[in-house]
């Protein structure tokens, strides 16, 4: 299931990439666990499809519309997980980030059930999101 579960990811970073709610919407399990990193007010596990997506809304509303992933560098398969480099920024005011991450999704189904994100510098995106 590698190889499949591979498109699975790349065809998540594309929706994501273009803000295609609704490809995301279909890529997501509806009991979703997305796991947060950091200690800011986006922080923390999210379960099911609306609370994820009220968080995404909510880091697109802090960040005036830019936050992005703005490059995928590589994705690697094992079983049913999906380790994804990536790199992501955003802007605010006088505010900016932009570091390295890791997205680590796990797949059922065809399904992103359960998804965990690393960021290269948790201290700096703590200040940026608040």
């Amino acid at each position: 299931m590698t190889d499949s579960n591979i498109d699975v990811a790349r065809t998540y970073f594309q929706a994501v990439r273009s803000g295609d709610m609704a490809a995301l919407g279909g890529l997501l399990d509806a009991d979703i666990v997305w796991h947060q990193p950091g200690a800011n007010r986006f922080s923390g596990e999210h379960k099911g499809q609306g609370a994820v997506f009220q968080m995404l809304g909510g880091m697109m509303e802090a960040s005036q519309g830019s936050f992005a992933i703005d490059g995928i560098h590589t994705l690697m398969g094992n079983g049913d997980m999906v380790a994804a480099t990536i790199h992501f920024s955003g802007r605010h005011g006088d505010a900016s980030m932009s570091m390295d991450g890791v997205d680590l999704l796990r797949i059922e189904n065809g399904k992103i059930a359960e998804m965990w994100l690393f960021s290269a510098d948790p201290a700096a995106e703590d200040a940026f999101w608040g």
